[in-house]
């Protein structure tokens, strides 16, 4: 525990010796502990920082949100008090910028910084900070094109409809129609596309079924033709076997298969 030096006390047993004249012992013990306290409070100061990675993920983004905003507050009341041109750029672990300027824009001061410390230098490195300016103004047309396109998102997505106007939310509703008519036609022609393609395939199903029943008809024809050679007998008359056969044939329609040319061949 630290302790008041003498001097401190005396001082403060001074400087309150107005407020406990006329207290009882009590309050005047109650208010000396008080008056301890404070200058204890006063004595103890802040321990070092040790300055280090932090480990913790979510320790390590809340300081580095504190400390930006710190940072980015002491640029802006420098710039305030001391009537100093600022410029501050910061990017986080994630590449997210973080910027504060004073001037209009950041390429001013950095061409004011480029102008007054590297005029000595080579032309080579002159040439360098140009295309690094370039492409630093490369990187804002970039930057507003896509903040632009997340805008744009959104509001297609019904989002962040109330900044808009009567006109543009007309606008926005017309550009929604001509897509639902796009998606729409594209979606018809797809469908159209595959009953072409069902169909095709339909004709060729049936283009294959008739060659089909036309090989197995001369097949047949062929296997009934040799049957009837084998059966005539010497006399150049069928037999009654054979007769019977044509019977059932004639009657059954299933089995005239080739039966014409067999009769062909009988009568010759």
């Amino acid at each position: 525990m630290i302790h008041p030096s003498p001097t401190n006390g005396a001082r403060l047993q001074e400087g309150e010796r107005g407020k406990l004249a006329g207290c009882s012992e009590r309050e005047r013990e109650k208010e000396r502990r008080s008056i301890k306290k404070r200058f204890i409070l006063r004595s103890m100061g802040r321990g070092k920082v040790e300055l280090k990675r932090i480990e913790n993920k979510i320790s390590r983004q809340v300081t580095f949100a504190k400390r930006r905003n710190g940072l980015l507050k002491k640029a802006y009341e420098l710039s305030v008090l001391c009537d100093a041109e600022v410029a501050l750029i910061i990017f986080s672990t994630r590449g997210r910028l973080f910027e504060f300027s004073t001037s209009s824009c950041m390429y001013k001061t950095l061409e004011r910084y480029r102008s007054c410390n590297y005029n000595l230098n080579s032309c080579g490195a002159s040439a360098a900070l140009e295309t690094e300016l370039s492409n630093y103004q490369e990187y804002l047309k970039l930057k507003t094109r896509v903040e632009f396109l997340q805008t744009t998102q959104r509001n297609l997505l019904g989002e962040d409809l109330v900044p808009l106007s009567l006109k543009e939310l007309e606008q926005l509703e017309n550009q929604i129609e001509r897509s639902l008519m796009n998606i729409r036609s594209s979606k018809n022609q797809q469908l159209l596309d595959q009953v072409f393609e069902l169909k095709r395939k339909e004709q060729q199903l049936q283009d294959a079924n008739k060659d089909l029943k036309r090989k197995i008809q001369e097949t047949s024809g062929e296997n009934m033709l040799h049957i009837s050679c084998q059966d005539v007998g010497p006399s150049g008359h069928a037999s009654e076997a054979n007769q019977e056969f044509l019977h059932h044939a004639i009657c059954d329609p299933s089995l005239h298969i080739g039966y014409q040319a067999y009769m062909d061949h009988l009568n010759q």
